[in-house]
């Protein structure tokens, strides 16, 4: 018993010192810290990443929650868009947890070292664009009235955030993650939103299908929430310090940093793998 509970208090440690790392880069960085966080917990507590997936998910789940309180007050949340984008994400999140419970555990991370990797190009490409204003933009499917601020349902517009709710759902089912790195991209390709309605509207999804991947993941394997209460509450202090000092950072910098995490926690997690293989 002693050795459990000395075992214990040091997986408590390390999933504070993880949260508060992923806290941090939350608020310096404004990007999706689940992606970063599975492959910490996987590599620095020995979880599979069916164990580790809900931990990071509820962390973001607290955060895209607070998110979208904020959007709402400000009113920035497109939450029809958000809700249809949202039914077809809850929809296929839990297939999305069925075939990860099929694959092998080493597929499953080359696949999520994969789209780490893709995140981290789009990132460092994005660090790269200039900043592209409203009144540049061409017509897009899904066009807000600048008169009556109102959205044009079009069938173009309809069949795209449908189907940007099929594949963020599929992904965040399957990797344990929010999906705000494919939905945010979709909305800005598809519509001419401004930015903070952009990230409002898909922190709503992302609040939405990450309980319904929460739930799922729960179902095949029970949460452990030895590891996930500490690492939760020290996310959002992580957070709360970043954000005190987060403006002072450039957005060029930050964005390419996060790019070189994501980067170095893939390669770490095919290392990783390749001996746990060996």
């Amino acid at each position: 018993m002693i050795i459990e509970s000395l075992m214990l208090t040091d997986w408590s440690l390390i999933s504070v010192a993880i949260g508060l790392f992923i806290g941090l880069v939350l608020a310096l960085t404004g990007a999706g810290g689940s992606i970063l966080a599975i492959p910490l917990l996987m590599l620095g507590l020995h979880l599979s990443l069916q164990q580790a997936a809900p931990i990071a998910l509820l962390a973001v789940l607290l955060a895209a929650i607070i998110g979208t309180i904020q959007g709402l007050y400000k009113n920035t949340v497109r939450y029809r868009t958000a809700l249809l984008i949202a039914s077809f994400g809850v929809a296929f999140a839990p297939l999305g947890v069925w075939v990860a419970a099929q694959l092998p555990s080493y597929i499953l991370s080359l696949i999520f070292a994969a789209v780490m990797l893709y995140v981290a190009w789009h990132m460092w490409q994005q660090s790269n664009s200039s900043q592209i204003t409203q009144k540049n933009l061409p017509d897009m499917p899904c066009m807000v009235n600048k008169i009556t601020s109102r959205l044009y349902w079009t069938a173009a517009c309809t069949r795209r955030l449908v189907a940007t709710g099929l594949f963020a759902g599929l992904i965040s089912g399957l990797l344990g993650v929010g999906g705000g790195f494919v939905i945010v991209p979709s909305l800005r390709k598809v519509s001419n939103f401004t930015m903070p309605t952009v990230v409002a509207t898909s922190l709503m999804v992302v609040s939405i299908v990450s309980i319904v991947s929460i739930v799922s993941y729960n179902f095949a394997a029970p949460l452990q929430w030895a590891i996930a209460i500490p690492f939760v509450l020290s996310t959002i202090v992580g957070l709360l310090i970043g954000s005190q000092f987060s403006h002072k950072v450039p957005t060029k910098i930050s964005q390419r940093g996060f790019a070189i995490l994501a980067i170095l926690a893939a390669l770490m997690l095919i290392v990783g793998f390749k001996r746990f293989c060996a």
